[in-house]
């Protein structure tokens, strides 16, 4: 009987290294403290925290989630408990953890995106930024940030003067040509990006001529937007030459090669956090015995090896 085959799953997003591909992503994980008791954050590639704004928010009216055939619509508001009491309150209890800390940014003025950072960048224990950029921009009219590549360009280059830290940014499914909105980002200083946010989508109750959530619209997640947005990893991934980040319907080890066949460096979990505290290490496990039992060395050598030509 052949020895088991060793397999490397440490991948590099620019300057950061990760022990494994796997990320908790932002939204679905707390401020990653919250899971310390449920998971072990340890074996994490990294944590997204929850969306940082200048201010704390209330966020949107319950109820907030409402379940779909194949995934769930939410929507949360970007709820939280503002920057500062994120410094003072959350980060402390992060550092005692391997995982890297990613902190997602985000504000209604491209100020406000650095004013954010600004404010993170002297606080210890944060390995980089993801910049929601799917936000509307309240002094354009609430247009979203990540809608144009100029807009997009301008909220990356405002924070890359005040940052010394690498900038992940987190790309709007909702757009015409996702690779030019990443090739604007890249050329504004970001590191990566991460493709792609939730869909805007609806849930309606006939009965009560109501939305099943608090707002009349919310973003669905899940297994259900899987195919859509590994179609906007690949062609992210062919526009840039930054790492790309798939973010989409990831429950399974099956699906994080699927991810990196069509050119992602690492993988974000979102809603299957929702139905189970351990799906990252449970993913992690299971893509180091599938790696092992297809004879993948290392991760990254699958990373762009799509074949166009299906014949």
């Amino acid at each position: 009987m052949s020895p088991p085959v060793a397999v490397d799953l440490s991948v590099q997003i620019g300057a950061l290294h990760l022990e494994n591909p796997v990320i908790a992503a932002s939204g679905t994980f707390g401020y990653g403290i919250e899971f310390a008791e449920l998971t072990d954050l340890n074996r994490l590639g990294a944590i997204v925290v929850k969306g940082l704004s200048l201010e704390p928010m209330e966020g949107a009216p319950a109820p907030r989630l409402s379940p779909t055939a194949a995934g769930m619509l939410n929507a949360v508001g970007l709820q939280n408990v503002g920057v500062r009491r994120f410094i003072s309150e959350k980060l402390p209890a992060l550092r005692s953890y391997r995982a890297l800390v990613i902190a997602n940014v985000f504000g209604r003025t491209v100020e406000e995106y650095a004013e954010v950072v600004r404010h993170l960048e002297g606080a210890e224990g944060l390995a980089a930024y993801e910049l929601n950029i799917s936000c509307p921009n309240v002094a354009c009219g609430g247009i979203q940030f990540g809608s144009h590549p100029q807009m997009a360009a301008q909220v990356v280059a405002a924070t890359r003067k005040v940052s010394r830290r690498p900038l992940w940014v987190k790309l709007s499914p909702n757009v015409a040509d996702i690779g030019a909105i990443g090739k604007a980002a890249e050329e504004a200083g970001g590191d990566a990006l991460t493709v792609a946010n939730t869909y805007p989508a609806m849930s309606v109750d006939f009965r009560g001529r109501k939305s099943r959530i608090g707002n009349p619209t919310g973003g669905l997640s899940g297994r259900a937007i899987k195919p859509i947005t590994l179609r906007l990893v690949y062609e992210a991934s062919r526009a840039v030459r930054i790492p790309v980040i798939g973010l989409g319907g990831i429950d399974t080890a099956e699906d994080v090669l699927e991810y990196f066949v069509v050119g992602a460096s690492a993988v974000q979990v979102g809603t299957a956090n929702f139905a189970d505290p351990n799906a990252c290490l449970r993913i992690i496990s299971d893509l180091e015995r599938l790696c092992a039992s297809e004879n993948i060395c290392d991760i990254n050598g699958l990373r762009g090896t799509f074949q166009s030509e299906n014949h």
